[in-house]
């Protein structure tokens, strides 16, 4: 979320009606739509390696992985984002057409120009859902992966993961390595 808002209300049923013809993508703040940027290789790979992993993880369980363009509504407080990743296992959720509001997990790809956001206020909304058990946030500049997880205090701990770690995610009970999230993806070292 980089463009400026537009200056004059809109409706989220406005919002939700004019994104489903639209050929940009915008996410949702409180009235406000910005467009979203479109996204690197690396991006793509990182989501696709990841939703791959997660679908073929989750088969049979009950829970659903979902991609980029799946909304997460955040209803409390009038939001909608597009997650690169959710995980919802909630079977209310499979009642909406184009967005959840109970996922367990959201998964973010960093991009230089949305990274302060996702980590700052993107999270501080996510952390709202009170479905949420876990928000991951993926390098795509290096193999480094943030895991945050809500304890049984409903505090949010940091999980870091490097280049030779096993990632663990509880809320699904899924295990891989970190270098496999990276697979196929290049890094642009400078001179």
């Amino acid at each position: 979320m980089v463009a400026t808002p537009n200056s004059s209300y809109i409706s989220p049923e406005d919002y939700l009606k004019a994104e489903e013809t639209s050929p940009i993508k915008h996410e949702y703040r409180q009235g406000q739509i910005y467009a979203m940027a479109g996204a690197s290789n690396a991006h793509v790979i990182i989501s696709l390696n990841i939703a791959s992993m997660l679908r073929n993880h989750l088969r049979g369980s009950g829970c659903q992985t979902y991609i980029s363009d799946t909304k997460a509504h955040i209803e409390s407080i009038n939001i909608y984002y597009y997650p690169d990743v959710m995980v919802s296992c909630d079977q209310r959720d499979r009642a909406f057409n184009n967005f959840l509001r109970y996922p367990s997990l959201i998964v973010e790809v960093l991009s230089p120009t949305t990274e302060a956001f996702d980590r700052g206020d993107k999270f501080a909304d996510y952390r709202q859902m009170e479905s949420l058990q876990e928000y991951i946030l993926v390098s795509q500049t290096r193999l480094n992966v943030e895991c945050f997880r809500r304890n049984s205090e409903r505090q949010w701990v940091l999980y870091p993961y490097g280049q030779q770690d096993i990632i663990h995610l509880a809320s699904i009970d899924f295990r891989c390595a970190v270098a496999d999230l990276y697979e196929d993806v290049t890094f642009e070292f400078p001179n």
